[in-house]
């Protein structure tokens, strides 16, 4: 009679920490989803955030750069958004630099792997445009230093 008490008795500690656990373990994925995914349970319906541009200020340019855009403002400018800020970031092209040839290229290249459209027309008003004001740089050498007072270095 003892040891079957004492046998129940383990067999209620046992399903009891088998529940505990469970629980611990089902709290913890729960807890891992709701960090991952923080709209889980969440019962309000969020509003769609909108970002208000006022239209006086897509104009608008200040020391020669175009603010809505970065652009540098010049002839072409409204061609040059129109045509590319539907696809990409004015971003993408201002940190490139090419020639004539070179734009015209790239031009080739997202009409090719892009599905960029025939630009007709526009086409020599953007390659003008980007070749006049994101031609390359010339960068050359530093020029050589001149009068530097060395020193000996300690060993």
């Amino acid at each position: 009679m003892k040891n079957k008490a004492f046998r129940n008795g383990v067999k209620r500690v046992f399903l009891r920490l088998v529940l505990f656990f469970a629980l611990i373990i089902t709290g913890s994925g729960a807890l891992v989803y709701k960090l991952i995914n923080p709209s889980f349970l969440s019962f309000d319906e969020e509003e769609p955030v909108t970002i208000a541009v006022e239209a006086s200020n897509l104009e608008a340019v200040e020391n020669g750069i175009h603010l809505a855009t970065g652009f540098k403002a010049d002839k072409g400018l409204q061609t040059v958004i129109r045509s590319c800020t539907p696809c990409h970031s004015a971003k993408l092209v201002t940190q490139n630099r090419a020639n004539k040839e070179g734009w015209i290229g790239i031009i080739r290249w997202m009409q090719e792997t892009q599905n960029l459209w025939d630009l007709g027309s526009d086409e020599t008003v953007i390659v003008n445009y980007l070749a006049k004001n994101y031609a390359p740089e010339k960068k050359g050498r530093r020029e050589n230093l001149k009068d530097i007072a060395w020193y000996e270095l300690d060993n």
